[in-house]
């Protein structure tokens, strides 16, 4: 009997070595996009919560709505809306809709080398240009140089974003050439004089960002906070997390209260995103 409690006890301890040595880790995955941000909030969560461990990682949208529908991952960034599909998929894999949150806003950016003497651009010629309709710079105003591509891989919420709301659905141009992230996809810009790129405001860096018009007799928009806000800057969008709600209790559950209270939106500006409006954080 006593050989037998004693076997008891250890696994007791065991159990309970196991359970803390897992209680209050988040995992979080998905969005490039979001992905400096989503690494602002850990850390200043963590330092907060000491008893909080949140491990964060990028790869795409697409790739955190794979995660959250194979249940590998707590938590999804997303630059875009959840498909039908990955909806069905969740709700196949654990029989509930992922509950979408809205937790900051984005503007856009479309990034050219800082040599390029061109200001702005019409909606209608970003997509002219990332279609490969225009070839050179001089067809929109611009030196004569020939217009190089930099685009995002087609898991990124953002390129998805991007080809539906810019390209109204059509193919980038064959010549684009693909970058594995937001941060490599500005960096390629800088260095080649030729080229555009499109992107979040936070990972604009070193590059320029071009004004942006709505059509030809629109202004042309900065993408300010007021202008995203107000809906003037004619490329913004909202900047999500989905969860499985199941999860969205205890330390996940407070994190993302967390993430969209005062107190962790006053960190979005941080890295260049715009905080969600009060209205939008119930």
């Amino acid at each position: 009997m006593k050989q037998l409690a004693k076997y008891f006890a250890l696994t007791a301890i065991a159990v309970a070595t196991s359970v803390n040595v897992w209680a209050g880790k988040i995992t979080v995955k998905g969005s490039d996009t979001l992905l400096i941000l989503a690494q602002k909030w850990a850390e200043v969560y963590m330092g907060q919560h000491t008893d909080v461990k949140i491990q964060v990682s990028g790869g795409g949208s697409g790739i955190g709505f794979a995660a959250l529908q194979n249940q590998t991952t707590d938590l999804c960034d997303a630059s875009r809306k959840a498909k039908a599909a990955e909806i069905a998929n969740c709700m196949k894999a654990f029989g509930k809709r992922p509950t979408e949150y809205k937790v900051a806003l984005d503007g856009l950016s479309v990034y050219v080398n800082p040599e390029n003497p061109l200001k702005e651009l019409t909606v209608a010629q970003v997509g002219d240009i990332f279609t490969g309709k225009i070839k050179n710079w001089k067809e929109v105003g611009g030196p004569d140089l020939p217009i190089t591509l930099y685009s995002r891989e087609n898991s990124s919420g953002t390129y998805e974003f991007f080809k539906e709301h810019i390209l109204k659905g059509k193919d980038f141009a064959a010549s684009a050439q693909t970058m594995p992230g937001t941060a490599a996809l500005v960096q390629a810009v800088t260095k080649d004089k030729g080229g555009i790129g499109y992107g979040g405001a936070a990972y604009g860096g070193s590059s320029k960002h071009l004004l942006i018009k709505a059509d030809d007799s629109s202004p042309a928009i900065e993408p300010t906070e007021e202008n995203i806000e107000n809906g003037t800057y004619p490329i913004w969008r909202y900047l999500y997390i989905y969860v499985n709600p199941a999860l969205d209790k205890g330390d996940v559950g407070a994190y993302l209260k967390w993430i969209r209270s005062d107190d962790g939106q006053k960190y979005v500006k941080d890295v260049g995103y715009f905080p969600l409006p009060a209205k939008l954080r119930q």
